[in-house]
């Protein structure tokens, strides 16, 4: 009801156009997952679901498709990627938000949103012509790992400083009138505050570690069966083998290569909503409920 007495019809209005966009979103992502799941069922019903998730043999000539190396190779670089990112992306978003010089912020930031937008495929030729022959690492897990922590450290920095700058100031101020230092204040104030925040963001860097593709197809070796905790062995993961063996795929192997992207699509969308649950819990917390 409007101040003239008459019914809101904006407001009604409004209110149907985004639940409208908001539904056509679930809807565009139901579409995508079934999809997808209808045009993998062929090779599920050959492997068998466990069979394929389970499988350690990938060789389209003799019809086998074992899904398992790509899924170790998917995670083990998203998580060399997020163990070198994560230090680096906390120290610059705490070093931006309570550290450095207020001159100093903005151009740090823009830095950070610039590197955010190279295109992937630039971070992968640089770890061909740099990393793997200069440095000697060769195409390899870790190699993938360093591209992808270079990708997402920006994702993870912005995230980061965006919660922190949440901590509520007079919090802040009341630990350095309490005699502590800018360290005590962070880890008694800052921290508390934000680390559901920081976690969420995490997880959302990690979420885009599995995802990428040109980047780790480039660097990672595409090496078939590799399950190994050395991180200098070629290896593969699931959107590098999609990206390198689509175009030559039959009927069959390209309902095995589909089944890759529904195993990831799970993963990543698992992965997204914990990180969005942990942010909400946070939020929560932070309010008293």
């Amino acid at each position: 009801m409007n101040l003239k007495g008459k019914p809101a019809y904006a407001d009604t209005g409004f209110r149907w156009l985004v639940l409208g966009a908001a539904s056509l979103v679930l809807l565009v992502l139901a579409y995508i997952a079934l999809s997808m799941t209808s045009r993998a069922l062929p090779v599920f019903e050959h492997m068998g679901v466990w069979g394929f998730l389970s499988g350690k043999r990938w060789s389209p000539a003799d019809q086998l498709f074992g899904a398992l190396p790509f899924m170790w190779g998917t995670l083990f670089t998203a998580a060399i990627a997020v163990a070198i990112s994560v230090p680096i992306s906390l120290g610059v978003a705490l070093f931006v938000t309570q550290i450095a010089p207020r001159k100093w912020r903005m151009p740090i930031v823009y830095v950070m949103d610039l590197l955010a937008v190279v295109p992937s495929v630039v971070f992968g030729l640089w770890g061909v012509m740099v990393l793997s022959q200069h440095f000697h690492l060769g195409r390899s897990f870790m190699t993938a790992g360093i591209i992808l922590a270079i990708m997402i450290t920006p994702i993870i920095t912005s995230l980061a400083r965006e919660v922190i700058e949440t901590t509520p100031q007079n919090e802040k101020e009341a630990a350095l009138a309490l005699g502590a230092t800018k360290w005590e204040m962070i880890k008694g104030a800052v921290w508390p505050h934000s680390k559901g925040g920081l976690v969420g963001a995490v997880m959302l860097g990690l979420g885009r570690a599995m995802g990428e593709t040109i980047a780790a197809a480039l660097v990672i070796g595409s090496s078939l069966g590799q399950i190994t905790l050395h991180a200098l062995q070629p290896g593969n993961s699931m959107p590098a083998v999609i990206a390198n063996e689509w175009g030559e795929a039959d009927a069959m192997h390209k309902s095995a290569l589909i089944a890759l992207a529904v195993v990831l699509f799970v993963i990543t969308i698992v992965v997204n909503l914990a990180a969005q649950s942990i942010v909400q819990r946070s939020i929560r917390r932070s309010r008293g409920k």
